[in-house]
């Protein structure tokens, strides 16, 4: 994903940075409305590039799980009831998004917002999550992977 894409704590949706001040950020809405406005010092804010999910093994980036629910929903939204869903429901959604996610620190809270932020993104147009430079590295090192064990099976 190109575009640098932001949390601000206390503030619903993402958004994205536009520009960046003395001492503020200049960002815009991801939504249909495209709002402007500055995020200062005050202001907690997030890249979701920095945002991994903890995991039963190592923790996820927070791209990866979005490719995931991507692939797994084959690039439409998540079809549950984000502020209704129950905890039944949401585990449902996490297992099928991130199986091995640790469930005692993933959080229903956590799960909506994935959820929601998903939704936000796929409907105004961000389908691609993972860098295809990033795509390309790891298919390249399963192909030396291969190349490696047919070498030394011949």
């Amino acid at each position: 994903m190109k575009d640098v894409i932001l949390a601000i704590a206390g503030k619903p949706g993402l958004y994205r940075l536009v520009s960046r001040g003395r001492n503020m950020l200049i960002v815009e809405s991801i939504d249909a409305a495209k709002k402007r406005m500055p995020a200062g010092d005050r202001d907690r804010v997030t890249s979701l590039n920095d945002v991994s999910m903890y995991t039963d093994d190592e923790d996820v980036a927070l791209m990866e799980v979005f490719q995931n629910i991507y692939n797994t929903w084959e690039g439409q939204t998540v079809d549950i009831d984000i502020k209704h869903a129950s905890k039944d429901e949401l585990a449902d959604f996490m297992a099928r998004a991130l199986p091995n996610y640790d469930r005692d620190r993933v959080y229903p809270t956590d799960m909506k917002k994935l959820a929601q932020w998903y939704n936000i993104l796929v409907n105004n147009g961000y389908t691609s999550f993972v860098e295809e430079e990033a795509e390309a590295e790891a298919e390249a090192e399963g192909e030396g992977n291969a190349d490696a064990a047919e070498n030394a099976a011949e």
